[in-house]
């Protein structure tokens, strides 16, 4: 049987899912999903014009570690909302761990990307010269975690436009 961190690293590189693939990387049926949404305010996946639940990554992410505190750790839903909400206010954010990985393989997730200020570069083309900014040349893994985090706001403006 696989535990939900062995199950994260085989979560297809998409952008959406829909609730039937969620399900079988899961492992839990429909119903189960969309009662875990009602009960988990960190799980709320996106509908598409049609409706239908569009899952993110991070959904799915959240999903799996909702399964194993449920179903492997033993949790209740109110322990797990409790635990999941003090893993959200102690990191700010959550991160996929992968196995055999150290503290030394992670850098700290900036808690907000710098904003333009006056005076500062801006390209004609009106996009922002990032190491104006910060000072430095941004690696892969910095602007990874940077699109993560505009993924994520762009997220949250669609859903106060929804809503």
């Amino acid at each position: 049987m696989l535990t939900a961190t062995q199950e994260i690293t085989g979560i297809p590189d998409k952008l959406f899912f829909k609730i039937g693939e969620v399900c079988d990387l899961v492992g839990v049926q429909a119903h189960v999903l969309r009662y875990w949404e009602s009960e988990f305010p960190m799980l709320q996946p996106q509908k598409n014009r049609a409706g239908q639940r569009t899952y993110r990554r991070k959904d799915v992410e959240m999903a799996l570690r909702i399964k194993a505190l449920l179903y492997d750790e033993g949790f209740t839903i109110a322990g797990a909302k409790k635990k999941l909400q003090s893993e959200g206010r102690s990191t700010g954010r959550f991160k996929v761990v992968p196995p055999g990985a150290t503290a030394a393989d992670f850098e700290p997730i900036p808690p907000t990307v710098p904003s333009v200020q006056v005076g500062q570069e801006v390209q004609p083309s009106g996009q922002v010269n990032i190491t104006a900014i910060i000072g430095s040349p941004l690696s892969r893994d910095a602007l990874h975690r940077l699109k993560l985090m505009l993924e994520d706001m762009l997220t949250t403006l669609n859903r106060n436009v929804i809503d």
